[in-house]
């Protein structure tokens, strides 16, 4: 069976990450993914590297961290999800439409352009799955603090075959 999602991921040279090493102390008692029936609900995901530890820059958009740096790390959110998604669905062309995505950004006072970051994540998900499946409703609000300081964190809800 061809694996045309992850023929497209090479074709635009990107490389998913290992699962997230946790920081010293942490545990998370959810899974990352959760499907139920023809769903996959996503965790909250920040920016990873290749490795699996957690991506800089860290702080607060529009203070320590750039917009463009911001949105650079929405993208490597967004290959974190892809990531999360092919552990447990086996193979990312399961996902038959993207339906919803939540970016929280970690943001700095008076910093409005939270839009802006976020399409780092949804202009991945739509230079790989195209319109027709990777088009998703959305938000993208700002927040006081996200965890370990990172600038972005992004939840989603798929939809998949079975």
């Amino acid at each position: 069976m061809s694996e045309r999602i992850e023929g497209r991921l090479a074709e635009l040279g990107l490389r998913l990450p290992e699962p997230m090493r946790m920081p010293a102390g942490v545990t998370l008692p959810f899974p990352w993914v959760r499907v139920h029936g023809g769903r996959a609900f996503v965790s909250g995901h920040g920016p990873l590297l290749p490795d699996g530890t957690v991506a800089g820059p860290f702080g607060k958009v529009g203070d320590q961290v750039t917009a463009e740096q911001a949105y650079e790390a929405a993208r490597l959110t967004g290959l974190a999800v892809l990531a999360s998604l092919k552990r447990e669905l086996g193979s990312l062309d399961r996902v038959t439409a993207w339906l919803r995505v939540f970016g929280m950004v970690n943001t700095a006072p008076g910093f409005t352009n939270t839009p802006g970051v976020v399409n780092g994540f949804s202009d991945l998900v739509l230079d790989v799955w195209g319109p027709a499946a990777g088009s998703h409703a959305r938000s993208a609000v700002g927040l006081a603090e996200l965890p370990f300081g990172i600038p972005v964190e992004i939840e989603a809800e798929v939809a998949i075959d079975s």
